[in-house]
């Protein structure tokens, strides 16, 4: 996966809160066999409504999603992450983000920055007033700020998933950290476990 280190870009408010993944990304697209083309089934049952902010011009092109507390509940579905980076979106900004939904995210490359609820509900605000605004996230910092507002906060991310976005390791990635280790192990196996022989 890439390495998720700086990220400059505009905002798509979603000021709704306990989304669960089931709404992310409803059943019906779980039956797919590829792991591609889930963008289309990003919050599917709401994007029929004209008025939904994904059907809004002016939030087009935006790569941070900043959601209402209680973000991502439900089931262990990684499709819900897929669905949002196949989007474009790169993190999403929560007071509260089900725990699930969270690991997920850090094993697939999607930053999920939780914030004071005072600092997301500012953050909502200015996008919602201005859809133009670029939002500066500094993930090895864990800071996110609006320099045209001075508006600046931090977000919590422990050292484990910080270090996996800022190097890119997934699981595998992560395996492979180990890789001189488990050599050895493999060639001293026999020595160390029972044997019939």
């Amino acid at each position: 996966m890439e390495p998720v280190r700086m990220i400059e870009a505009r905002a798509v408010p979603l000021p709704r809160s306990d989304v669960d993944t089931d709404q992310i990304i409803p059943s019906d697209w779980l039956k797919r066999v590829e792991r591609t083309g889930f963008e289309k089934g990003l919050f599917a049952e709401w994007r029929d409504d004209r008025g939904f902010v994904l059907n809004d011009e002016r939030y087009v092109g935006a790569k941070i999603l900043l959601a209402g507390p209680n973000f991502g509940t439900g089931s262990s579905r990684e499709h819900a992450v897929w669905a949002l980076q196949q989007y474009g979106f790169v993190a999403v900004v929560s007071s509260r983000f089900g725990d699930i939904f969270r690991n997920n995210s850090i094993k697939c490359g999607l930053l999920p920055a939780q914030v004071a609820p005072e600092f997301s509900a500012q953050l909502m605000d200015a996008v919602t007033t201005d859809p133009s605004l670029v939002l500066f996230i500094d993930v090895a910092q864990k800071t996110i700020e609006i320099p045209t507002l001075g508006l600046e906060g931090s977000f919590s991310l422990d050292d484990n998933s910080t270090k996996r976005l800022l190097e890119g390791l997934d699981d595998t990635a992560v395996t492979l950290l180990a890789e001189a280790a488990i050599g050895r192990y493999e060639q001293n196996r026999r020595d160390i476990l029972p044997s019939l022989a």
